[in-house]
Parts: C-alpha cells; sequence; structure tokens
C-alpha cells in the first residue's frame, strides 16, 4: 500500500507539473506508464529471482524532444524514480539501477514514441551462486506507441512479413551471409550471429533487425560506433544499396527473396 501511494503521487506529478506542458504532444505520464509496462513484459525468470530491463531508451519525435528542453534531465530521473518503484512493488530484481534515455527518431510522428528495452551487466559483477543474464538485449523489436489508441495496446513497429518477404544480404571482406533471423547481432564474439573478425569491432557490436518489410540496423552502446552511409548514428533504417561500417569494416546492405 505504501509503494502504491508513491507511485500514485509520481503519476500524479507527471499530470501535474509536467503534463500541463504536453497537452497536444507526448504525455510524460504517458511515458511513465508505458515504461512500467515494458518492464513487465520483458522479465526474465530465473532459479529463485525475477530479472527485468535496466535499461529504457525511448524515441521521439523531434517536435516532442523539443518539449521537454528546459528539464529533460529532472524527467529522467523522475521516469528513474517511478520504474525503482515499480520494481519494488512487483519484486523484481534489477542487476542496476535503471537508466533512462532519450532518443530522436525523425520517423515518428507527434504523439508517438518508440521504447527499447536491454538488460546490461554491471561493469564489475561477481558471478555468485546464481547467474544473472548475460549482457544482452531484451529479445523483441521497439515497440512503438500511437496516440489516441487503447491503453496498454501496443502497435508493433511494422506489419508481420508476408509470402513475398526479404532477408538481408551482407558483404564484407569477400564473406557474403544471409540473415534470415529476425533479429541478428553483429560483432566480434563468436557467439554472435554475425561475427566479424575486426579488433576494432565490439564484442557485440550492433543488432540487425526485420520489422516487417524493413530493416534496422541498432548501435548496442559499442566503443566506435555505426556509420551508415558515412553517418555516425545510433539507429538507421537500411535500403538495398546501403554501407555500413563497424569498427574498421564496410559491409554492404542489401535483400533477395526469402
Amino acid at each position: 500500500m505504501v509503494l502504491r501511494g508513491i507511485e500514485q503521487k509520481i503519476e500524479a506529478l507527471f499530470e501535474g507539473v509536467f503534463g500541463r506542458a504536453f497537452r497536444t504532444n507526448v504525455q510524460p505520464v504517458e511515458l511513465a506508464r508505458k515504461l512500467a509496462k515494458e518492464m513487465d513484459d520483458h522479465k526474465t525468470v530465473s532459479v529463485s529471482r525475477i530479472y527485468v530491463p535496466n535499461e529504457y531508451t525511448i524515441y521521439l519525435s523531434t517536435a516532442d524532444r523539443e518539449q521537454f528542453d528546459s528539464y529533460e534531465t529532472s524527467l529522467l530521473s523522475e521516469l528513474e524514480e517511478y520504474l525503482v518503484e515499480h520494481a519494488k512493488r512487483e519484486s523484481y530484481a534489477l542487476l542496476t539501477a535503471p537508466l533512462v534515455k532519450l532518443e530522436t527518431d525523425d520517423d515518428l510522428a507527434v504523439g508517438e514514441f518508440g521504447i527499447s528495452t536491454r538488460v546490461m551487466q554491471p561493469r564489475r559483477a561477481r558471478h555468485g551462486p546464481e547467474e544473472p543474464p548475460d549482457e544482452r538485449l531484451v529479445p523483441g523489436a521497439t515497440v512503438v506507441y500511437k496516440p489516441g489508441g487503447v491503453d496498454d495496446e501496443p502497435v508493433a513497429e511494422a506489419p508481420p512479413r508476408d509470402e513475398g518477404s526479404r532477408v538481408a544480404v551482407l558483404v564484407w571482406r569477400g564473406q557474403r551471409q544471409r540473415v534470415e533471423r529476425d533479429i541478428a547481432v553483429i560483432g566480434r564474439g563468436r557467439d554472435c550471429d554475425i561475427v566479424v573478425d575486426d579488433a576494432n569491432v565490439s564484442r557485440r557490436h550492433a543488432e540487425l533487425r526485420r520489422e516487417g518489410p524493413a530493416f534496422w540496423l541498432v548501435d548496442l552502446d559499442s566503443t566506435n560506433g555505426v556509420e551508415v552511409n558515412g553517418r555516425r548514428l545510433r539507429r538507421a533504417k537500411l535500403e538495398d544499396g546501403d554501407t555500413f561500417v563497424v569498427g574498421e569494416t564496410e559491409i554492404a546492405f542489401s535483400t533477395e527473396a526469402e
């Protein structure tokens, strides 16, 4: 009951102080509730604990992002506190305190926002008798929420694949690989779906995602980042003929019939 009271107090703060600035744009209280929903939807049951993501990235349109300019840091702190209280109430386990980040996505319209989740190991994690989840992105594509829809009903970023869907083809340094998975990790680690033998590539560098007919490249907080067609980006939609660079390796992207 105490935690529920705290949560209601935080929600009231969003609806009162922050909400007044967002009558026609994304409402901060919407962000808080959907973040909690994403936490619920991406829990991992271990031996005696239920682990949930500890890193959340919110994607906003340029116009919505600009509304936060004067108090973005304060809003992110409030959202992180909201997630802490939600995790306590549901008895979830967090590897670290929740981290909430904002990114701009020009593919989103005003009032729409996307949320991606991630489980990150602490920098110096000690492995006890029960192993926590390995450092990874929680499976699943970014979920996009559109205004005016039924609460708690996310709208997928792209429709399901049809019979005429295509698969990605990556070519680099004389190698050619068809990518038939919806989510494929690119990196130096031997457990990656696409292994790039380059010392400047992170162990888990980027992720190639197929979302309906579209393909997206997402940087997994790599050391050296990702460049797409010569531009440093964290998230980019790929088209046939595009090239991207991880480490010092240039990779050509194309598609072909599945």
